[in-house]
């Protein structure tokens, strides 16, 4: 348990948190979203704020993978603070998760994921959110984790360029196991550049795909380990 975890479990303990859930969520919506976990890959505008809002919805378990760390350029869309710059980012989002449930198990890798690992990161996760930036990346981690990871389905992120209608932004089922989200054609190498509202607002249609798996049970309880 990490010093900051210890501090914040202090502030306020699991029975206080439990009350809460109690008094906006179904006892059944609780226990599904608590034993549920959850990969997030890539941690920058969408996988910050994806797992933010899954922290923040109650899942149990979230691995965060990145092997990045936090510069200035990401102060304008992503969830990071300036005291954590230069830190790597799956530590700085550490961070900020135990200050929103720090009753959640949160596993944190700080690797760069390659068509060699994906199998070792991704395979024990019922769903995945893929949130890379580059094009050629999410096309891998997609592939990869389709096809090896059978049990596992992929939330993909395509297109939150600009400031242009927020409602384009949509998610669609493509494959099977497969959801892309997004408006699926603005591209930062069109010169618009990423701001928060439509990567906030891509990151949340992710984390709400996730939330409608989980619900309709489509292989996605997987009992999460508490720790200590």
């Amino acid at each position: 348990m990490t010093e900051m975890q210890r501090e914040m479990q202090n502030r306020i303990s699991q029975e206080e948190l439990d009350r809460a859930f109690d008094a906006r969520f179904p006892k059944k919506m609780q226990e599904k979203l608590r034993n549920a976990k959850v990969a997030v890959a890539g941690l920058g505008g969408l996988g910050s704020h994806i797992a933010v809002m899954l922290a923040r919805s109650g899942i149990g378990k979230l691995r965060l993978v990145d092997f990045d760390v936090v510069d200035v350029t990401n102060l304008n869309r992503q969830m990071y603070l300036i005291p954590q710059l230069g830190k790597p980012k799956p530590e700085a989002l550490l961070e900020i998760l135990y200050q929103i449930n720090p009753y959640a198990v949160y596993e944190p890798v700080c690797v760069r994921v390659t068509p060699e690992n994906v199998k070792e990161l991704f395979e024990d996760y019922p769903i995945v959110c893929e949130a890379f930036d580059r094009p050629d990346q999410k096309a891998m981690l997609v592939r990869e984790v389709l096809s090896k990871c059978p049990e596992t389905t992929v939330i993909s992120g395509n297109g939150m360029a600009g400031y242009a209608d927020i409602n384009e932004i949509r998610t669609q089922r493509v494959m099977q196991r497969l959801y892309v989200c997004g408006d699926q054609k603005t591209d930062v190498g069109d010169g618009i550049g990423l701001i928060a509202p439509r990567v906030s607002a891509c990151a949340a249609h992710e984390a709400n795909q996730v939330l409608q798996l989980i619900m309709q049970n489509r292989k996605t309880e997987v009992c999460a380990t508490r720790e200590p």
